[in-house]
């Protein structure tokens, strides 16, 4: 997959560059994206002691626009206190997100009864603040749909992150208010649904991301994904879609810009 046009402006729409893998060499890892065209970025917290963080990046970096999230994985981690420390950041900082949060079947031992309370708490707070919501799914699509269903309205909308999903869960998703967000995994050879998923959604409901430091596509020098990779994501996605990466660009682009706005 080649980078051919230099001057596309591409916003990663979710990763997690406090990690400490990558928080290590930031300004090196923002210098890499800015040349790669990478002018905007959500940065999704994940637990309670990655969220200062975000912050962090937010005050040093033009573009990060922040999320704060319990992620399904970390969920056995919080505090008492932990939804009333994610509202008050989510107070604090006006612009910012809630996620990523969601639900996950494929956590050995877990306990899923848990796990959708704090999906849905978060989801709540999301609906309340009227802040945009980043969800995680995986092995979860139908049980993803009865909650959302069950829930009701989230008025700033959704984004379904590194959609793994098929055709038809996209659509649903997409009838629902969700923006479908594609990552380096549909750089995979043997990614069978990737195709007929992206053709499935709307225009005006595609997203590109790298879900940095994770999740490194095919073609990129490894060992960790960071967000200059967009540019391969954006590659396939628009060989797969069957557009130009000029077209493609443009689209996720403005479709982050609303999203996030």
């Amino acid at each position: 997959m080649s980078v051919r046009n230099p001057r596309l402006k591409l916003f990663d729409c979710h990763n997690h560059i406090q990690d400490e893998r990558l928080f290590a060499q930031i300004d090196a890892v923002m210098d890499r994206a800015a040349a790669a065209g990478v002018v905007a970025m959500g940065v999704k917290g994940c637990r309670e002691n990655d969220w200062p963080q975000v912050v962090e990046l937010m005050e040093r970096y033009p573009g990060v626009v922040p999320s704060f999230g319990l992620h399904p994985w970390f969920i056995g981690e919080r505090t008492p206190h932990w939804a009333e420390t994610l509202e008050q950041l989510l107070l604090e900082h006006p612009a910012a997100g809630v996620g990523e949060i969601g639900i996950d079947q494929a956590i050995e031992g877990r306990d899923d009864a848990d796990q959708e309370a704090v999906f849905l708490d978060q989801l709540e707070i999301a609906r309340r603040l009227q802040r945009p919501v980043s969800i995680h799914c995986r092995q979860a699509w139908g049980r993803l749909i009865e909650l959302l269903d069950g829930f009701g309205e989230l008025p700033r909308g959704m984004l379904i992150h590194c959609f793994g999903g098929s055709a038809e869960v996209a659509r649903e998703l997409v009838k629902r208010g969700g923006y479908i967000s594609f990552s380096g995994s549909i750089t995979r050879p043997n990614n069978r649904k990737a195709a007929a998923a992206i053709c499935a959604v709307p225009d005006d409901r595609i997203l590109i991301e790298t879900d940095a430091p994770d999740i490194l596509p095919a073609s990129a020098a490894g060992p960790l994904n960071e967000p200059a990779n967009v540019r391969l994501v954006l590659a396939k996605a628009a060989e797969l879609r069957g557009i130009s990466e000029e077209r493609l660009a443009g689209l996720t682009f403005q479709n982050a810009g609303l999203f996030f706005a």
